[in-house]
């Protein structure tokens, strides 16, 4: 860890390193595929997507001539207070709307929002702009319906690793389209530079999903691909959670900074001897990061009125 870092963590997190080291512990640390059939391989050994209660409403969203399939979760006891897009994580290449079922049904409940995921299409079958298409229908077709469908126009964007990587993609296309809609954006440990041309990026370079989902893309530092070299100005309020222990950290820093500059009010959350989707272990690090994850949204979207 940098002498810089401890600086920017809360003081309050450090009582809960020595869990989480436990829980690692016994972990090794893993990397992706490496050429097509192990990406198949991999997608094909996926676990069943846990169901929850009440079961989502399946429905394609529908913008621009294009569709994409999306999931629904309504909060049950109240009216929604907004409605959050969620783009589920999976290197671009695993993953489903199914999959954050659960997470998006605790979200539904704790914060009284709608929840919509979007099952953008995967690579290496449809590559980039495949997903970054899928995302923005979504975000378009809730700018068009929310207000009809949801009772609110109270917007934000949620992205787990790949992702986040999404959501920013997303934020900067309606931006382009000046379209203002999202009041702020969670980035969950995402990968902004796919290009190598940074240090940060350099560290995943090797790595076979980022050629499955660049595809024939000569150039891999277009912004929509690698959103660290996008022009960022203009985007909504920023929440980048990220861990000490992820391969990411210095991306994620890198694109806290890249926001920062370009006047963007961020909100950078480290949490120490944390790896790569550690929200998603049941761990009190992951709690405490999902409970400031929760506190973030409820301050974006407010209470239903």
């Amino acid at each position: 860890m940098s002498s810089e870092l401890p600086s920017l963590i809360d003081p309050g997190l450090w009582s809960l390193v020595d869990e989480s080291r436990a829980f690692y512990s016994g972990r090794a640390s893993g990397r992706g595929p490496r050429n097509r059939e192990e990406l198949l391989a991999f997608r094909a050994r996926a676990a069943e997507p846990a169901p929850c209660h009440p079961h989502p409403i399946a429905e394609l969203a529908s913008a621009l001539g294009r569709t994409v399939p999306v999931r629904i979760h309504m909060p049950v006891r109240t009216r929604a207070a907004g409605v959050l897009l969620e783009i589920h994580g999976g290197g671009f290449y695993m993953g489903s709307a199914a999959g954050s079922d659960v997470r998006n049904r605790r979200l539904a409940d704790a914060l009284g929002v709608a929840v919509v995921s979007v099952d953008y299409r995967l690579a290496p079958e449809d590559p980039w702009p495949s997903a970054p298409e899928d995302c923005e229908t979504a975000a378009l077709w809730l700018v068009e319906q929310a207000g009809a469908r949801f009772g609110t126009g109270k917007l934000a964007i949620s992205g787990f690793s790949a992702g986040a990587t999404l959501a920013v993609s997303t934020l900067v296309r309606l931006r382009d389209r000046g379209i203002p809609a999202f009041r702020g954006g969670v980035l969950q440990f995402g990968t902004y530079d796919l290009a190598a041309k940074t240090q940060a990026g350099r560290l995943i370079a090797d790595e076979y999903f980022l050629e499955a989902y660049a595809g024939a893309t000569p150039d891999r530092t277009h912004p929509d691909l690698s959103p660290l070299f996008a022009d960022l100005a203009g985007l909504p309020p920023i929440l980048i959670v990220i861990g000490t222990d992820d391969i990411l950290l210095e991306d994620n820093l890198a694109m806290a900074t890249r926001l920062s500059d370009a006047g963007v009010e961020v909100d950078l959350r480290i949490y120490p001897a944390s790896p790569h989707g550690f929200t998603g272990h049941a761990t009190p690090m992951a709690r405490a990061a999902l409970g400031h994850i929760d506190a973030w949204l409820r301050t974006q979207l407010g209470p239903a009125g």
